[in-house]
């Protein structure tokens, strides 16, 4: 991407929600007194400084593309955190665990990452990811539709992707032959999330970054106005809350 689309505070609005599956992943990595982990697409660095609390004696290690999201991240002490692109980042040595959580998605090239990747771990080391599996989703349906429909096309219908990840039988074709132990697996969270337009304003800090860099603050604003009406007939907001079911696809491998 041309510039630096990401707003921590807005990907921070659902925290809890966000960092469930990154704790599930790493419940399942098992490493003993590892010497280098590293969390690919670390954000504003919250979950990474968990890798160390976990494993006090470890080098760990963050990056992520957005220089906002880094410039946040290094408030955290204990980890070095630097500004690289998954595509092309590559360890300068051998790594003991390799996490990313909720990256790859944005990478297409992300098979050949992985790959990568795996070849890059020490013996015995261990690689862990999740991905959304939601492109089917109400949520990413209407966005789609939306942005390539005949009032925004031409400014952001080629924005949308329509699946940009594997099901977990794809990964495991991908990866097994590296690995001695590889497990993928599935989970359908139900979020219920709180508050007035609740997915438009998860979606805002996710999958309607790339769609706001490309519009001005009046465009957005209409854009916006747009998408809370379909979302709200799509998700709508009950007593208690808006329930937002979110796939999510884990592999967990040990070299």
């Amino acid at each position: 991407m041309s510039r630096d689309i990401w707003d921590p505070s807005a990907y921070a609005r659902y925290t809890d929600e966000r960092s469930r599956p990154f704790f599930e992943l790493t419940a399942r990595i098992g490493a003993q007194g590892p010497a280098t982990v590293v969390d690919a697409g670390c954000g504003s660095g919250e979950l990474t400084a968990a890798l160390k609390r976990r494993w006090p004696e470890a080098d760990v290690r963050g990056f992520d593309s957005s220089q906002k999201m880094i410039d946040q991240a290094r408030e955290h002490h204990g980890v070095r955190f630097d500004v690289a692109d998954a595509a092309t980042w590559t360890p300068d040595g051998p790594v003991d665990v390799l996490v990313s959580n909720a990256l790859l998605q944005w990478v297409p090239t992300h098979r050949e990452v992985l790959t990568r990747w795996a070849d890059a771990l020490a013996p015995e080391g261990w690689l862990a990811f999740q991905v959304p599996g939601n492109f089917d989703a109400p949520s990413h349906v209407i966005i789609r539709e939306l942005c390539q429909g005949p009032e925004w096309r031409d400014k952001v219908g080629d924005v949308p992707r329509a699946r940009p990840v594997d099901e977990p039988e794809g990964y495991l074709d991908l990866l097994a032959g590296r690995f001695k132990l590889i497990d993928a697996w599935e989970t359908a969270y139900v979020h219920l999330l709180q508050g007035e337009d609740a997915v438009l304003r998860w979606t805002s800090g996710t999958a309607l970054r790339p769609v706001f860099d490309r519009l001005d603050q009046e465009e957005r604003e209409r854009f916006t106005a747009q998408l809370a009406v379909r979302l709200g007939e799509a998700y709508p907001r009950r007593p208690y809350g808006t329930a937002f079911p979110f796939r999510r696809i884990f592999v967990v491998g040990q070299k």
